[in-house]
């Protein structure tokens, strides 16, 4: 959704928990298919790099080529870490029920920590009109979107207003 694809909209809390669990589905599937008929405990990371490589494509050609909207603030989420972790839990234990709990929680919590080299530049704090923002705050405010209420941002003196009124750090 939304939380992945614009930089400035990957926050520290709606971010973090929608985007993981949505996710996994996918990957769990490759990882079940593979590992029942081939014995391959590399399913989840291979569904992962596929998906990258087609988000990758996607955001190529639909924002900088189609709409030139900068791509670096459009960057996908890296989940090549929890792929690993949950192939990894799947490999060494064999049990799809050790790798739902075990594995599903490494996949969740390794999340954020794995997308930090790519989001932090986008968190420096900069004097913007003689207001504290972020990076992600000016990125959001400089480039508008659509026009409908929910895209709608209002930045007021360092912290980012959505429309549901929930403040942002």
């Amino acid at each position: 959704g939304d939380w992945d694809f614009w930089a400035d909209w990957k926050d520290r809390r709606l971010w973090v928990t929608v985007t993981p669990i949505v996710l996994i589905t996918f990957p769990a599937a490759v990882q079940v298919w593979l590992w029942e008929n081939f014995r391959s405990p590399w399913g989840a990371t291979v569904c992962v790099l596929t998906l990258l490589l087609g988000e990758w494509i996607n955001r190529y050609f639909n924002f900088w080529m189609w709409t030139y909207f900068p791509v670096n603030f459009v960057q996908p989420s890296i989940l090549t870490p929890g792929a690993i972790l949950l192939d990894v839990v799947l490999a060494t234990s064999g049990s799809y029920l050790f790798t739902a709990i075990i594995g599903g929680m490494a996949w969740g919590l390794i999340f954020y920590p794995g997308n930090w080299p790519v989001i932090a530049p986008l968190h420096v704090p900069v004097e913007y009109n003689g207001m504290l923002m972020s990076v992600a705050d000016i990125m959001g405010y400089n480039y508008v979107r659509t026009g409908t209420p929910e895209y709608i941002r209002m930045v007021e003196k360092g912290t980012l207003r959505t429309f549901g009124k929930d403040v942002a750090p």
